[in-house]
């Protein structure tokens, strides 16, 4: 977003997608489009992403994550600045500036074959490459101060800090979802801490080996396991979302496909979506 803001087309779009958030065919329908009748469910035509990014920014999220058959089409925009909406082949032409990230090395994914080579050298034009969070210590406070005062405003709470001994053990953990991880934690705090400070107690055991305390001044380890932990996480993110699971993922920073696995391991916690007046009546 702040290539976009300070760039050319900062008075353009800037329409992000996660790639990783939706099945293959639906993310098909979301980047293109689809016209009415185009498949089960199409009452009526539906713009997609790339057309509402002209003139502005599509931001891809995850690429490394796409179906082969939908990097065929983005490679064909790259080409001719043009897509085509699902049940159509009128090609419609696109002003729009691609932005891609992924936390995946797609170099690698190339050698073994899992990504396109011709799309990847198409997008390696201008690349920025970010070292991990835990490269980046100092900017973890500068970080969570931004989160934490971010989603606090957001669901209208006090912002929560943490002690300095919570911030020790915060800056010395690797942080292997990187600036996500930290951002779902962020919010997570949000919603329990209500303006209260964070302590090291607070923190589940995936933080527990970041800092060597001494053994009486250590955090209790059964406070939260880290199941319990992941799945207050999960419905608190199905009761956010109402049940939709696309949406669920999306707040969690992980795929449908593992939002599913979590569900087959924990099914008590599911929410399903209201079904509509139809699918009642049907």
């Amino acid at each position: 977003q702040a290539i976009h803001q300070n760039g050319d087309r900062i008075r353009g779009p800037f329409v992000p997608v996660h790639c990783a958030a939706l099945p293959a065919n639906l993310l098909e329908s979301e980047l293109f489009g689809h016209e009415k009748g185009a498949f089960t469910g199409a009452a009526e035509r539906r713009i997609g992403r790339f057309e509402a990014a002209d003139k502005g920014t599509l931001f891809l999220d995850e690429i490394g994550e796409i179906d082969p058959s939908i990097q065929v089409k983005l490679l064909r925009f790259l080409e001719s600045k043009a897509i085509e909406r699902l049940g159509s082949m009128k090609p419609i032409t696109v002003d729009a500036r691609l932005v891609c990230a992924s936390n995946r090395d797609l170099e690698k994914m190339v050698k073994k074959g899992e990504f396109r080579d011709d799309l990847f050298y198409r997008l390696n034009v201008v690349r920025i490459q970010l070292p991990a969070l835990r490269e980046r210590a100092d900017d973890i406070p500068i970080l969570l101060t931004h989160f934490l005062r971010h989603f606090a405003e957001e669901n209208g709470f006090e912002s929560p800090l943490p002690n300095e001994r919570a911030l020790a053990i915060l800056r010395a953990y690797h942080w292997p979802g990187n600036v996500r991880e930290l951002r779902n934690f962020c919010e997570n705090m949000v919603v329990l801490k209500r303006g209260r400070e964070i302590t090291e107690y607070d923190l589940d055991p995936r933080f527990s080996t970041s800092v060597d305390f001494p053994a009486e001044e250590r955090p209790p380890s059964d406070i939260l396991s880290v199941e319990e932990n992941e799945k207050r996480l999960l419905r608190n993110a199905l009761v956010r979302s109402s049940g939709n699971r696309t949406k669920a993922a999306e707040l969690m920073g992980i795929s449908r496909r593992t939002l599913h696995r979590k569900l087959a391991r924990w099914p008590e916690l599911d929410v399903r979506e209201p079904k509509t007046e139809s699918e009642t009546e049907g």
